[in-house]
C-alpha cells in the first residue's frame, strides 16, 4: 500500500485552502489610472478594453470606488496638454497628473498615490529624457526627473516611481526630495525594466511611442538576467524603497531571482500587453477570464512579488 499520498490534501476546497502556499489579496494590488485635461471625460482605450482616459473629476470618482473595494493604491499616468523637447509639462503643477494627484488625495486621503516619473509622454520625440542628437543624455535627464518627482510630491504623491531607466536616477531623486523636506515620500524604482513588445497598448494609451528609433539604449535587453540583479543592487544602494520588475508574466524567473537576493518589497507590473491578450481572448470566449487572471496574478505572488500593479485590480477586488 502507498503510505505517501499527496492527493489526500487535495480532496476538497477546505483542505486545499488550509495548505495553500500562496494567497492573493486585494491589499497586494495597485490600479493604474490615465488622466487627461478637461471635464466629464471617460473614453475607453481601444487596445485596453474596460480601461479609460479620465478627466480629473472622473478620476476622483474612480479613486473613491477603488478605495471602497479595499485596493490600497493607484498609480497615476497622464496625457499632457502640450509637449516640448524636454517634457516640461511633466512638472507643471497645472498638468493633469499633478491636478489628479492633489484632487484624489483631498477626496480619498487614505488611498496611497503613486506618481509615474518619466518624460516619454511629455516630449515631442517620445523618448524618456533630454536628447543630445539621437542620444538620451543621462545626466541632463536626471535634473529633469528631479523636477518631476518633486512636483508630484508637492501635489500629494506618497510614492514616486521613476520608469525612465537612467543611471543614477534613484540617488538624484532621493536628494531632490530630501532637499525639499519630502523625506517620507517613498521611491518605487522600475529597477528592472526590459525593452519589451508588451508595452504597445500602453504607448497608445499614453501617446508615448518614440518618434524615432527605440528605447534599447536605456531599457534592458530581455535576454539578460544577471544584469537585472546588478540594476537592483545599484538602486538599493541609491535608496530605493521598493524594487519593481516590468513586465511580469514573461519575467517570473527574474522576479524569483530578485526575491531571493533582497529583503525589501518587490513589485511587478502586469503590463498592458499582458492585460490586452487576456482581455481579447476572454472577449472571444476562448478562456475563462476569472480563472486565467487569478492564476496569472497568483503566479506573480508565488514568484516573489509583494505588490502587483495591474489593470485587473478592480475585477480581482470584486471577486475577492
Amino acid at each position: 500500500m502507498l503510505k505517501l499520498r499527496p492527493r489526500r490534501l487535495r480532496l476538497n476546497e477546505n483542505l486545499r485552502s488550509m495548505v495553500r502556499e500562496t494567497n492573493l489579496s486585494v491589499k497586494d494590488l495597485i490600479y493604474p489610472i490615465f488622466v487627461v485635461a478637461g471635464e466629464n471625460i471617460r473614453e475607453e482605450i481601444p487596445s485596453m478594453p474596460d480601461c479609460y482616459h479620465l478627466s480629473v473629476d472622473n478620476a476622483v470618482e474612480l479613486a473613491k470606488k477603488i478605495a471602497a473595494l479595499g485596493i490600497p493604491a493607484v498609480e497615476v499616468f497622464g496625457l499632457p496638454e502640450y509637449k516640448d523637447e524636454i517634457g516640461s509639462s511633466a512638472w507643471n503643477m497645472n498638468s493633469p497628473v499633478q491636478k489628479a494627484v492633489a484632487a484624489i488625495k483631498k477626496a480619498v486621503p487614505e488611498l496611497v498615490i503613486v506618481g509615474d516619473v518619466c518624460l516619454c509622454q511629455y516630449t515631442t520625440h517620445g523618448h524618456c529624457g533630454k536628447l543630445c542628437g539621437n542620444y538620451v543624455d543621462n545626466d541632463e535627464t536626471l535634473k529633469l526627473l528631479q523636477k518631476v518627482a518633486v512636483s508630484q510630491a508637492e501635489a500629494g504623491a506618497d510614492i514616486v516611481a521613476p520608469s525612465d531607466m537612467m543611471d543614477g536616477r534613484i540617488s538624484a531623486i532621493r536628494d531632490a526630495l530630501d532637499a525639499k523636506n519630502f523625506v517620507n515620500v517613498s521611491i518605487m524604482s522600475y529597477a528592472v525594466k526590459y525593452s519589451s513588445g508588451y508595452y504597445a497598448p500602453f504607448r497608445d494609451a499614453a501617446d508615448s511611442a518614440p518618434q524615432f528609433g527605440d528605447r534599447k539604449q536605456y531599457q534592458m535587453d530581455f535576454a539578460n538576467s544577471r544584469e537585472a540583479l546588478k540594476e537592483v543592487e545599484l538602486d538599493l544602494a541609491e535608496g530605493a524603497d521598493i524594487i519593481m520588475i516590468k513586465p511580469a508574466l514573461a519575467y517570473l524567473d527574474i522576479v524569483s531571482k530578485v526575491r531571493e537576493k533582497i529583503n525589501r518589497p518587490v513589485a511587478v507590473y502586469n503590463v498592458s500587453g499582458e492585460y490586452a491578450m487576456v482581455k481579447a481572448a476572454a472577449l472571444n470566449g476562448w478562456i475563462d477570464y476569472k480563472k486565467i487572471v487569478t492564476e496569472n496574478l497568483t503566479a506573480m505572488k508565488r514568484a516573489g512579488a509583494d505588490i502587483i500593479i495591474t489593470y485587473h485590480a478592480i475585477d480581482v477586488a470584486e471577486w475577492l
